[in-house]
């Protein structure tokens, strides 16, 4: 049988009770039961028993008593896939190669407003963030010239771009994404399709380093995160592709395949909520309102999730972690409406807002 007693209180049913001969609990005096220890001070303890833990505020460290001696507990907070309530919408071509940025907060639909410019008007270029800072790479400029530049602003602050250093090759059609910590920036064409990944530390201004290689080299292709996996789909070879291959960010080598989209295009855009990672839009024969994901955790095929408000291709596209942006690109000629989806509610898009400028081959990313 078992007893299960809520309150417990003196006779007169006023107060606590008074058991002068003490409570046993499983053979042992309550009284006996080893308490645990929590200790908040500058200097060590005296006296610990295992299981004592002490907040060393002198040092604002945790340490746990085990086995005569303090070991302390770390903590990391897990990888980010470096969101933030500010998406950016950077270069693309009108007319010619745009050195536009602008923003919107993501969070509330409207129209975006302006942010900056790039270094050089840019189309074709990719972008990625450390969640403050946000980094534009590659691209054609004006005369479809590849370049290798890499530049970046401050999220939090509107303001045009500055020099951050080059990439290892000069290339166009290439796609990025980001741990918050290194920034990837995979694939692309120098001429030819490039199946080179290279990689920055986003804090630290220099020139991209040798990461390792896609599965297939290709361009036109889409990058996310989850802030430990980064996925590169999609894009285009000889033929469009399916293919979905992915690293992880912390580690340099090469990418090992993932699985496969479920439909092969190029010129497609991809965003993520930390859990799920969308491919939206694209072009093969004709363009595309494919939207499709994957758990970006577990390797697969992707299934469907919606589709866009129209069919498009080269646009930019970010998320703030509920909420993921389709902007710009393009039907027959550019566009600038901007559409979004609730990344983790498989749906068909809606209309957010628009960009300040129509535009295709386009770049977005997130940050605060």
């Amino acid at each position: 049988m078992t007893l299960k007693v809520d309150t417990i209180t003196d006779v007169a049913g006023t107060g606590a009770p008074n058991i002068t001969d003490g409570v046993t609990v499983a053979g042992t005096a309550l009284a006996s039961v080893p308490q645990m220890q929590y200790t908040a001070s500058a200097s060590e303890p005296s006296s610990p028993q295992d299981g004592a833990v002490w907040w060393d505020t002198g040092n604002e460290k945790i340490y746990y008593y085990v086995n005569n001696g303090w070991y302390e507990i770390s903590s990391t907070a897990p990888p980010q896939p470096y969101f933030g309530g500010r998406g950016l919408f950077g270069g693309g071509y009108t007319n010619a190669p745009q050195n536009v940025i602008d923003y919107v907060t993501i969070s509330t639909t409207g129209n975006a407003t302006d942010f900056g410019d790039l270094t050089a008007g840019t189309s074709w270029l990719a972008g990625c963030s450390g969640g403050g800072r946000g980094l534009f790479g590659g691209g054609y400029i004006s005369g479809f010239v590849n370049v290798d530049t890499i530049a970046y602003v401050t999220i939090s602050t509107t303001g045009n771009a500055v020099d951050f250093g080059d990439l290892t090759v000069a290339r166009t059609n290439l796609a990025s994404c980001s741990d918050g910590t290194y920034g990837l920036f995979g694939g692309g064409s120098t001429g030819s399709d490039s199946n080179v990944i290279d990689y920055v530390t986003i804090d630290t201004t220099g020139n991209a380093v040798d990461f390792g290689d896609l599965t297939l080299a290709r361009r036109q292709l889409a990058s996310c995160s989850n802030g430990t996996y980064g996925l590169f789909g999609g894009g285009r070879t000889s033929s469009v592709s399916n293919v979905i291959d992915y690293v992880t960010i912390a580690t340099t080598g090469n990418a090992v395949d993932f699985g496969d989209l479920t439909v092969a295009r190029a010129n497609l855009a991809s965003c993520s909520d930390g859990t799920y990672g969308l491919f939206g839009g694209g072009f093969d024969s004709g363009r595309f309102d494919v939207i499709d994901y994957v758990t970006i955790a577990t390797p697969g095929n992707a299934v469907d999730f919606g589709d866009l408000t129209i069919t498009k291709a080269n646009m930019g596209s970010c998320s703030d972690g509920t909420y993921g942006l389709f902007g710009g690109g393009v039907t027959i000629i550019a566009q600038n409406t901007i559409e979004y989806v609730t990344v983790s509610s498989p749906g068909n898009a809606v209309d957010f807002g628009d960009l300040t400028l129509g535009r295709q081959e386009l770049t977005s990313l997130s940050g605060d």
